[in-house]
Formats: structure tokens, sequence, C-alpha cells
């Protein structure tokens, strides 16, 4: 059963890449634990495998499937969403070569770029991503040139949108790929590579994963000669998961239409709820009309998504309070799975970028809408802010 272009998400998300076992039948895709497997014969490869490092079957699957929800060439799965960023740009950028990130980064990505690759003499610099006039006079075309223009859309924790289409062909005029980080929204809400991104990126352990049982990341390339390179540093820098992580990533996708509708039901009531508070400062959801970003998030996502922030009228203090009090919502990091998650990023996830000009608010609280009863969910938030 191979895949088809004529397949909606939903059908590709439960078949893509995972046809019946051949040997058995077996419907579920096998987790192949193993680290070698068998040569028929020096240099004779059995199905194209030989080290896990270098291929599995079960992260085969995944893989398959990743591509085809994201409608690219080449998908590839990573141990972490940090380690598929890290091998993307070792493998695109040089030393002395310079990137575009926007100026409301993730926390981690932000450390990848100024504390680790800037070291290896890859440059960075920080631009509002809704200002096209200021990204393409970032860009840099002679000494240490632009390779790579990176988005988030929408952003963490601010859930800040960017013109997908419009930052692409900013990207190509300056010859660099604009790659899009599209964890917020999942490749059922936002399919970068249609709208001519060249590379998507994925913390996996968030929304495709969905169940906050697994760490991992992915790209896919819309290209198959990048995409090939891509795998070629996948394998030489070695990031990569085990087939039970690669299994629960792709237990997880299968459901993945589902659960976002639902994350985003509750995540739009939430943020009307919210709205209408007078200790609520401003609600932060591109669901709402006064978003700036709304009209863009209209026009290239499916729904909104499933992440609200809030800035509190009681600043600081009534943050902390209201993530102590929270109680159907669970004070932890990351997000994207069924349980409802509440943080303050910027003693939580965004410490990194204390200090510096991504330096989120300290009245921010950032929540991540899980598929609970939307009552339950409003009588904590109620009460948390009581």
């Amino acid at each position: 059963m191979g895949t088809s272009g004529d397949w909606s998400f939903e059908t590709l998300a439960i078949h893509a890449g995972q046809e019946p076992d051949p040997t058995t039948g077996a419907v579920a895709v096998p987790i192949h634990q193993t680290s070698t497997y068998a040569q028929d014969g020096v240099g004779g490869l059995r199905g194209g495998y030989e080290y896990s490092r270098s291929a599995n079957p079960t992260r085969t699957a995944l893989e398959t499937c990743l591509a085809a929800l994201e409608r690219g060439a080449v998908g590839l799965a990573f141990a972490s969403g940090l380690a598929a960023e890290d091998t993307l740009l070792r493998t695109v950028c040089a030393p002395g070569d310079h990137v575009v990130v926007p100026s409301d980064a993730y926390g981690g990505t932000y450390r990848l770029f100024a504390q680790v690759l800037e070291r290896w003499g890859v440059q960075h610099t920080s631009v509002d991503l809704t200002d096209l006039d200021s990204v393409a006079a970032a860009c840099r075309s002679d000494k240490g040139p632009t390779r790579v223009v990176w988005c988030e859309t929408p952003t963490n924790p601010l859930l800040g949108l960017a013109d997908i289409a419009a930052l692409a062909e900013v990207a190509h005029e300056a010859g660099a790929l604009l790659v899009v980080d599209n964890t917020f929204a999942s490749p059922y809400l936002q399919q970068p590579l249609v709208l001519g991104a060249d590379v998507a990126a994925h913390s996996t352990t968030k929304y495709l994963g969905g169940h906050s049982d697994v760490v991992g990341g992915a790209l896919v390339a819309a290209d198959a000669e990048l995409g090939e390179r891509l795998r070629y540093h996948q394998n030489a820098l070695g990031s990569v998961p085990g087939p039970f992580d690669s299994w629960l990533v792709l237990r997880g996708a299968k459901t993945l239409a589902v659960r976002m509708d639902r994350h985003c039901d509750n995540a739009a009531a939430v943020a009307a709820w919210l709205a209408e508070r007078a200790d609520v400062a401003a609600v932060l959801y591109p669901g709402l009309a006064d978003h700036p970003g709304h009209e863009v998030a209209a026009r290239q996502m499916r729904r909104p998504g499933g992440m609200v922030s809030v800035r509190l009228a009681g600043g600081e203090e009534a943050a902390l309070r209201m993530c102590e009090r929270a109680r159907v919502f669970t004070l932890a990091e990351s997000l994207g799975g069924v349980e409802s998650l509440i943080e303050h990023p910027a003693r939580m996830t965004h410490a990194s970028v204390a200090g510096t000009a991504l330096e989120v608010p300290a009245d921010l609280v950032r929540l991540s809408v899980g598929i609970e009863a939307v009552d339950d969910l409003l009588a904590d938030l109620d009460q948390a802010l009581g």
C-alpha cells in the first residue's frame, strides 16, 4: 500500500510508511530493537540496513510519515528538536557564515546560536520577522553570507506570527534558505513547505508525540538533494532516536489531527474567557481578532493552535501565584501533550535569554491547553487567578 498524493492528512498520518508487516501481517509497525543487521555476504545489505545509527526500519517508517505530512521530499528523525536544529545548521553553514533569527526566538534555539554556533564562527542577527524590510536588510551577500533565515511561527512564548510565503521570497532573493520551526502549529495546522519554505523543523516531543512520554526532533526538506545532505550529517553526527522513541512519535502522529482539533477548541474557549477578565492585561492568541498576526494566521494556518499566553495586570507576583495555584494545569515545562500545562517562561523555559534583547516579560504565563473537558480547565483558571 503506497502513499498517494490524493490522500487527506488524516489518512496519511495513519498509513504513510506504515504498511502491514510483509512477514506477519502486523498492522502496527514493529519496534526493531536492534543495533546491527545480518548481511547477505560482505557488503550485501539486506533491505539497505547495516547499523541502526545509519537507519532503522522503525525510524524509516516515522521519517516516511513525517515527509508525507509536511508534503516534503525527505524526512529525518532526531533525538531531540535541538539535535535536529544543530544538524541542519552544521550542514548548511560554515565558520564565517551568517543566520537571521527572530527577535523572539525560543530560548533553547537562541542559546544554540549565541553560546554554541557563535563559538564555531557562525554569526547571527536578531530581527523582527514581521518587518520584511528589516529581514532583507539583515541578510548579507558578501563576506559572511546569510545561509539561513530562521523562522518560528507561532513564536514561543509570545505567539507572534510571521508570513511564511513572504519570508520565503526575501530569503531566496538573498540566496538563503528559509527554515520554519513548525512545532507550535504542527503539520496539521500549517505546512511551511507548501508556502515556500525549504525546511520544516520540529520538536516531535510536543504535538507530534502528543503524550509527554518521548523526546525527539525532525527535519523535513522540500528538496531531495538537500534532504540527502542532511541525511549524511544525521548519520555523521549521530543524534538519532532509538526505535522505541521513533515508534512512540509514529503512534502519536496517527491521532494528531483529532487531538489538534480538540486542542484548538479548548484554547479558543480559554483565550476568549481570559480576555474578559479585569485581572488579565493581555491575551496572546492568534485566534483573537485583536491579535496583530490574526490575518496571517487565518491565511496560512488551518486553525490558530492550542497555545495561549497571558500577561497579568498584577505583574510578576500575580503570574507566579497563578502558576502555583493551578491544579488541572500542571506546572511543568514543554507543551503539546494531551494534558494541560502552565509555566512562567521568564523563570523556566526562557531563563536562558534573561538579560538579552530576547528577554520575555515577567508578568507572562504560558498555557499549553490540553484536551480535557473545557469546563474543568476554565474552573481551574478561575480559582488560580482568584
